[in-house]
């Protein structure tokens, strides 16, 4: 797919980072976008950036829908296009995630199944759900979005991210899967796993309005404390790492490549590299040396 122009593509969690990046490059290049999120202030906004920098003809439309939940994944689906007055998409970008659920010992349960829900069943009911109509293209991509913490499940020695990085091995795998069963049953179609090293997101944000404050009504004030440490760490992660607007074009510079996997940012393509030249040794206290350690804070 070397040209997005006159197609359709569909991006959950569009609503800021990279999906709202890619919405508007696509629309840019005269691709209409249909995109979802939790947000209905966010998403407006991203749909409004896209739609005021598209060609004519180029149609923007927004639902409000959590990707974890198969029935708003239908809905989505059937208001795509139903308003795009279609029976198939081009392009389908599953990007919506968020982070919590560190620990599978500590974390609350809801916290861990949540994270897990949004970042892997998001990928298979959307998956699932828009098949069909990606099927009907002539030819269509569908792009996964997981993360270097899909092929290294950590944050460093010091810090548990369970729930999160087992969702992404899972989006990894269920990517790389798809690569061959895609040749032998929908030869008109290409899978791609998308592996970002830190993006300047809201992910760490977003995450924020996702978990209960089991302390805000704390009288010691306790919770207000953890509360603005939180959104101090989210701004802060926000602020730095690669833009998404620059993680956008490197993901499709690899759609029109033809590349299945993806990795997004220096960071991302120094974790793999020693990843795989020390697999055993990967989630050693010394595993990180202190030049990549510096370099790389994943998504």
């Amino acid at each position: 797919m070397h040209d997005f122009s006159g197609r359709l593509a569909v991006i959950t969690g569009g609503g800021s980072g990279i999906g709202r990046a890619l919405a508007g490059q696509l629309a840019a290049e005269g691709c209409s976008v249909a995109m979802c999120d939790l947000s209905q202030r966010d998403m407006d906004e991203s749909c409004a950036r896209a739609a005021h920098g598209a060609p004519q003809g180029v149609r923007v439309t927004g639902f409000l829908a959590d990707v974890a939940s198969e029935n708003d994944m239908i809905a989505f689906r059937n208001d795509t296009l139903a308003r795009h007055e279609t029976d198939h998409i081009h392009l389908l970008v599953n990007n919506a995630g968020i982070g919590g659920g560190g620990s599978f010992v500590t974390a609350p349960r809801e916290t861990w199944e949540r994270t897990f829900g949004v970042c892997w069943y998001g990928v298979y009911f959307s998956s699932r759900t828009y098949l069909p109509a990606l099927m009907r293209a002539e030819e269509g991509h569908l792009v996964n979005v997981s993360s270097v913490n899909g092929f290294w499940a950590s944050l460093g020695p010091d810090t548990a991210h369970t729930a999160y990085s087992a969702a992404k091995f899972a989006v990894k795998g269920f990517t790389e899967a798809l690569v061959n069963d895609f040749r032998l049953n929908a030869p008109h179609l290409r899978a791609s796993v998308v592996m970002p090293g830190h993006i300047g997101t809201n992910i760490a944000l977003n995450t924020l309005r996702e978990v209960e404050d089991a302390a805000h009504d704390d009288p010691s004030g306790s919770g207000d404390t953890e509360r603005a440490q939180a959104t101090a760490f989210g701004e802060a992660f926000r602020d730095n790492g690669l833009d998404p607007e620059d993680a956008a074009r490197i993901i499709l510079a690899g759609v029109r490549q033809k590349r299945w996997r993806i990795l997004v940012g220096e960071d991302a393509h120094k974790l793999d590299e020693a990843v795989r030249a020390s697999p055993e040794e990967a989630y050693e206290q010394g595993f990180m040396s202190p030049g990549i350690m510096s370099e790389t804070n994943p998504t």
